[in-house]
């Protein structure tokens, strides 16, 4: 038996010796288990619910000795958000524009480029006030060049460890929430800050993009017969490089230059030989920026998907590159070092995440700039690290190439961004402009009032704990009652007093009160007993009520316990007593009439009684901490019990008279109905010579006459239709019958109504009527074809042979007459067959039938839809493939409303959970048709219930060869459509 058992028996033992009259005080506070033993700490693990003296393990323990001042709050130190010695500032991600803190960081640290956009005049005067910054108002640059001078202001002399670029993204108008191509953002965003410093009067400023970025190749071909050579020049700002079969970085620069030979379809027209020759084709790299952007081609283009893939091989490239073997004019400076590299991690090119290692040109140093995130590299060198271990590992990986001193791979970088070697020193003393320092001052303060408000809502957490622990170490040491004055609170008020997670609540007792408004003896478990001085304290400062001191102990409940105890002992010698009686057989007229359920439960039925007698727990004062029960919830329960038969009852009429089934009643004697009454005193009583009820003999009667009719009727009909009951020899448009041209039509639902009567006519009603008004329209019309009664609607009909149809208008009343007629069509050898229905066909009703139809197959609230994953273009069902529970469309109504369980949308991170695929890897498909519209319902997209899905999952590859082999990823290519980077 279980503690908790235990307790309660050894609580209420006296209960059977001693009258309920007899009850003493002492025995009252037996009940409420005042004689337990407290607990000891150290002793008792955990807490005694059923001793109210345990008050071990509510929560003391996190209280009790030395507290960590940190645990009194959950406020970060401010400090941490404060920005590194000579570290630099990073850039918060919102969302998805790590490709955008990437390069921002990267201009950053372009120094010449960082000082022309600090030359950049800025229309901030209305901002200024005589010799200061309007203090009310906040600074909002007005261009795309004020953007980025306030953003690198920030990055240099910000306070901050990472700053919000949210004012620049939303200027350019990008989707936060959408992953873009990085190499596609870089190329308009150039072309968008050149158009727009392009309007600068200073040279510096107007030429700068130009002159870091901008470089010039000449498309050169030459013709093979006569020898003229055609240029065409070009500017570049980045070159692009194929990185598809090649492993080094060299490798990919001699393709972008090798020459290219036109023959055959593809021959060039010379205008010197006014004719088409073979010729040869390459580009000739004429003059190089300072800063060289060069882009590898992992993010391909896939013609027969029109999406994109990422190529994952690795490209081997050096922190020196001399470029000069592969510029037409020879002899100048073209050796480059090593600045950036612009690293994508994941396997998609529609996901992932971008991160920078950025080379600090004034100390040197290598920096990882991960969006908020900054770190270091030791040793001045450069560390890709993790950053080449694939988000998802693939099968066809291969191995990192060995590298040498002053050489890396990567299977994730993108661009490569080198500087022209110079034996120069970068310019050290990039200034910010006095109102661009004026407006990081103002955010620093910002910033530092921001720190102490943090510190000082620390310092009250700290504080309000440290007084809550004092709190504590003094009124646990006293909550033990002993001897003294006592009075009860609840266990669950105690441990919120000691949970540091939520304030301290006024103390309430009511759910906890009897009916008489004291404690209820049943409550005892979980309440606790504790001092009368510790009990003035907390009522003291936490209020509630009401009080339950050694008065509320209820003497009325625990004597009616006790009463109720009593009988119940007595109970189980009555029960022996009754079923003895039973085994006795009754003479004469001295018995009585008892229900045989009655009988079978007659102990289980005294004992519930006993136990509503005793005080029903839950519904005397609700539950604890005010969470009763609602009056719907109330009324529910009270209409049940109200269903539910008392002793006797299972053998009254309707009428409240003795039933007439003698199969459910028996005979008992009269010293047995005695015993029962005891318990039973309320119960209908019937002895033996009371006659059965009056009324249920009357409809007795009329029943079986009843029967007997319907038996007859049943009986006619079946011999009058017995084809049409059998279902044998029925005729069937497809394969028209020789011997009729005419057949009538009733709705299948009448045939099956009509068989279920004649099979069991004692059970059913009789069918009166065809119904035929349920196969036509409003309008008169049939709702049928032809050609879909011999199909799909075929179920919905039967056919009736000419000679069954009269005999069907005999025997029922019929409201339409349905009939298909054949006839031939033609004067001499008739070769064609018409089938005409009167009535016609409706076709306005018949096309808005099949609508519905339709719409009800697409309009589901909850259905199975089977997910199978392709692999190798074959079907695979793994075991742990979902079936998901969905819903096809979602009204107005439903979407104001909370869906009860059971009809909540659809969850595809089951299929990421079944098949290990994540969801932008997941190309689905039905029937041909990908789904590729996420906004759309399934009903729209055709998914009925008990469709299949057809998964095939996005994979890495290492080349572009094979690619063919690889499912493709459906993504809407929408770009940069829409926002400021295409508005110049």
């Amino acid at each position: 038996m279980a503690p908790r058992l235990q307790l309660e028996k050894a609580a209420w033992r006296w209960a059977e010796t001693v009258r309920p009259e007899e009850v003493s005080q002492e025995h009252i506070e037996t009940a409420y288990r005042i004689w337990l033993e407290p607990c000891i700490r150290g002793v008792c693990r955990r807490n005694c619910k059923g001793n109210p003296n345990c008050l071990v393990g509510i929560g003391e323990h996190i209280w009790l000795g030395e507290i960590d001042e940190n645990s009194f709050h959950n406020i970060d130190d401010p400090n941490c958000e404060r920005r590194k010695k000579n570290s630099f500032v990073g850039l918060t991600n919102l969302g998805a524009t790590c490709y955008v803190n990437t390069f921002l960081q990267v201009w950053f640290l372009n120094l010449e480029l960082r000082q022309a956009l600090y030359l950049c005049p800025s229309t901030c005067s209305d901002y200024m006030m005589g010799d200061g910054i309007q203090e009310e108002k906040d600074y909002e640059p007005q261009t795309i060049c004020e953007h980025l001078q306030y953003l690198f202001a920030l990055l240099q002399n910000s306070n901050r460890r990472y700053i919000d670029p949210s004012g620049f993204v939303k200027a350019l108008g990008l989707d936060t929430g959408q992953q873009q191509d990085a190499q596609e953002f870089s190329k308009l965003f150039m072309s968008l800050l050149e158009d727009t410093l392009s309007k600068q009067k200073n040279p510096d400023v107007r030429n700068i993009v130009q002159q870091q970025f901008c470089g010039e190749y000449a498309y050169v071909t030459v013709c093979n017969q006569c020898g003229r050579e055609s240029k065409l020049l070009s500017k570049f700002y980045e070159l692009e490089l194929n990185i598809q079969g090649h492993k080094q970085l060299t490798d990919c620069i001699s393709e972008f230059l090798k020459e290219e030979k036109l023959e055959g379809d593809n021959r060039y027209f010379c205008e010197n030989c006014q004719s088409k020759q073979n010729a040869t084709r390459k580009i000739r790299l004429l003059s190089l920026p300072c800063t060289l952007n060069l882009q590898l081609m992992r993010f391909v283009f896939d013609r027969q998907t029109g999406h994109k893939k990422k190529l994952n091989t690795y490209i081997g490239f050096s922190e020196i590159l001399d470029m000069e073997p592969y510029v037409e004019h020879k002899g100048g400076s073209y050796v480059y070092e090593l600045s950036a590299v612009l690293i994508h991690r994941g396997v998609s090119a529609y996901s992932g995440h971008y991160i920078a290692h950025v080379k600090d040109p004034q100390s040197g140093e290598w920096y990882k700039f991960n969006d908020e995130d900054i770190e270091k590299m030791e040793g001045k060198k450069l560390q890709l690290g993790i950053e080449e271990d694939l988000a998802e590992p693939s099968k066809s990986q291969t191995r990192k190439p060995k590298c040498g001193k002053g050489t890396h791979c990567s299977r994730n970088a993108y661009m490569l961004v080198y500087r022209l070697q110079t034996q120069e020193k970068p310019n050290t003393t990039v200034q910010v402009p006095a109102f661009l320092q004026e407006l990081v001052d103002r955010d620093n303060s910002k910033f530092e009032e921001w720190c102490i408000e943090m510190a000082e809502m620390r310092k009250q957490s700290v504080d309000k704990g440290k007084a809550k622990h004092e709190e504590v170490k003094e009124l646990y040491q006293r909550l033990p009652a002993g001897a003294e004055p006592y009075e009860f609170v609840s266990l669950e008020w105690l441990q919120k007093w000691l949970d540091e997670s939520t304030p301290t609540k006024p103390i309430d007792n009511h759910a906890c009160l009897c009916s008489h408004d004291k404690l209820h003896p049943d409550k005892i478990s979980i309440m606790k007993r504790i001092s009368e001085y510790a009990a003035d304290i907390f009522y003291s400062r936490y209020g509630g009520g009401p009080r339950l001191t050694v008065k509320a102990l209820c003497k009325e409940c625990v004597v009616e316990r006790c009463r109720v105890l009593r009988l119940k002992s007595q109970l189980n010698e009555d029960y022996k007593t009754v079923n003895n009686l039973l085994k006795a057989t009754v003479k004469g007229n001295d018995g009585f009439w008892v229900g045989k359920s009655s009988l079978r439960s007659w102990r289980q039925l005294a004992l519930e009684q006993l136990d509503e007698q005793d005080g029903d727990v839950d519904q005397s004062n609700g539950k604890m901490n005010g969470n009763t029960l609602s009056k719907d919830e109330s009324k529910e329960e009270r209409k049940e019990e109200e269903e539910e038969l008392n002793f006797n009852e299972d053998i009254l009429c309707p009428h409240g008279e003795l039933c007439i089934s003698e199969n459910e009643r028996r005979l008992v004697s009269k010293e047995a109905w005695s015993k029962l009454q005891q318990y039973f005193p309320k119960a209908p009583e019937f002895p033996s010579y009371r006659e059965c009820c009056s009324q249920c003999k009357i409809l007795e009667r009329e029943g079986e006459e009843n029967e007997a009719l319907h038996k007859m009727i049943a009986n006619e009909q079946k011999t009058s239709l017995p084809n049409l009951f059998q279902d044998k020899n029925r005729p069937c448009l497809s394969n028209w019958p020789e011997e009729t041209d005419v057949l009538y039509i009733v709705s299948q639902f009448f045939v099956e109504e009509w068989r279920k009567f004649v099979r069991k006519p004692t059970r059913c009603s009789p069918v009166s009527s065809v119904g035929n008004s349920a196969l036509l329209c409003p309008h008169g019309g049939l709702m049928f074809t032809f050609a879909s009664m011999t199909k799909e609607d075929s179920k919905l009909i039967a056919l009736i042979w000419p000679s069954e149809w009269q005999m069907i208008q005999k025997l029922f009343v019929v409201d339409h007459v349905i009939k298909i007629i054949r006839t031939e069509v033609g004067d001499v050898n008739p070769s064609e067959t018409q089938y005409i229905s009167e009535p016609k066909l409706c076709p306005e009703c018949r096309e808005g039938l099949l609508c519905q139809q339709q719409r009800d197959l697409r309009e589901y609230t909850q259905a199975t839809i089977y997910v199978h994953k392709v692999v190798d273009n074959k079907k695979v069902m793994k075991d742990s493939a979902p079936e998901l529970n969905v819903s096809s469309s979602e009204t107005e109504e439903d979407k104001e409303e909370a869906k009860p369980d059971g009809e909540k949308d659809p969850d595809f991170n089951q299929i990421m959970h079944a098949f290990s695929v994540a969801p932008f890897d997941q190309n689905l498909s039905i029937d041909g048709k990908i789904l590729s519209d996420d906004c759309a319902t399934l009903g729209t997209l055709g998914v009925i219930p008990e469709s299949v899905i057809l998964l095939k999952a996005d994979e890495p590859i290492a080349d572009y060869a094979a690619m063919d082999d690889v499912m493709q990823v459906c993504m809407p290519e929408e770009g940069f459509k829409g926002t400021g980077l295409l508005g110049h």
